[in-house]
């Protein structure tokens, strides 16, 4: 078996590896500056849809983490940069406050259908209307299919079965632009100068986070916060390269292990 070649980027994820709404997960920002002292560059990858990139940068700044909006790729970005390479003007079934991210596309007479995690949206006359669009030919992209999120107060419906839904009444499949799409991760490693093969990604997501890098070539480490549960490991083949407790052990190993 071929040597690993010598680690050159670290991708985090954010809600649950990071913090848990408003929240920070214990230790994780004083493991951030020891991992920000090795020589790899980092990148926070995120699904989280419930609020534009500015929002949620305000919201990590407020819980002590230094981080700078160039070093947030979010799959609201991927979103809206598949919107401008199709020209379709979109019927966005997103929170409001991901709104600010989609500024300057036209959403009048729309040709095409985006799904986030929209709760407020999320009726039988908004998805009827997306139902509608469907069937007369507009694309439906999906910008994550997760099924459920963490919460203070537990686990939450993530957008993945809405999309799911919106496949089966019409027999149309999402393209989906987010994690564990492998485009996703690839895009997030553009401008680094890395392979895939010399990255490491950290998440509480198996299928998501860990098993989506895993299949784009990367090593994947699940942490046991956020939306994490018992036995989660054995979902996704290969099993994750590393599960650990949390993000600064997944920091302690980068660490210690693969520099």
């Amino acid at each position: 078996m071929a040597a690993r070649r010598a680690l050159k980027a670290v991708l985090v994820d954010l809600s649950g590896t990071l913090h848990i709404e408003d929240s920070a997960v214990p230790g994780a920002q004083e493991a951030l500056k020891r991992l920000r002292r090795a020589p790899v560059t980092i990148r926070f990858v995120t699904n989280t849809t419930k609020e534009c990139k500015r929002d949620l940068l305000e919201r990590l700044t407020k819980l002590g983490f230094d981080i700078a909006e160039n070093e947030i790729f979010t799959s609201l970005t991927a979103a809206r940069n598949l919107l401008e390479q199709k020209q379709v003007r979109p019927l966005l079934l997103v929170d409001d406050k991901a709104l600010p991210d989609f500024t300057g596309i036209a959403t009048d007479d729309p040709n095409a259908v985006v799904v986030g995690l929209a709760p407020e949206h999320f009726h039988y006359e908004m998805m009827n209307r997306a139902f509608r669009l469907i069937l007369d030919g507009a694309p439906l992209i999906a910008i994550h299919k997760a099924r459920y999120f963490k919460k203070k107060d537990g686990l939450a419906l993530g957008p993945g079965p809405f999309v799911t839904g919106l496949e089966y009444a019409t027999d149309a499949k999402a393209t989906v632009v987010g994690k564990p799409e492998q485009t996703f991760f690839l895009e997030a490693l553009r401008g680094i100068d890395c392979a895939p093969e010399e990255a490491v990604m950290i998440g509480d997501d198996c299928r998501d986070d860990v098993g989506g890098a895993q299949n784009a070539g990367m090593r994947g480490i699940l942490v046991r916060t956020g939306k994490y549960r018992p036995a989660d490991e054995g979902k996704i083949n290969p099993a994750p390269y590393l599960t650990c407790e949390n993000f600064p052990a997944a920091v302690e190993h980068i660490l210690e292990h693969l520099l």
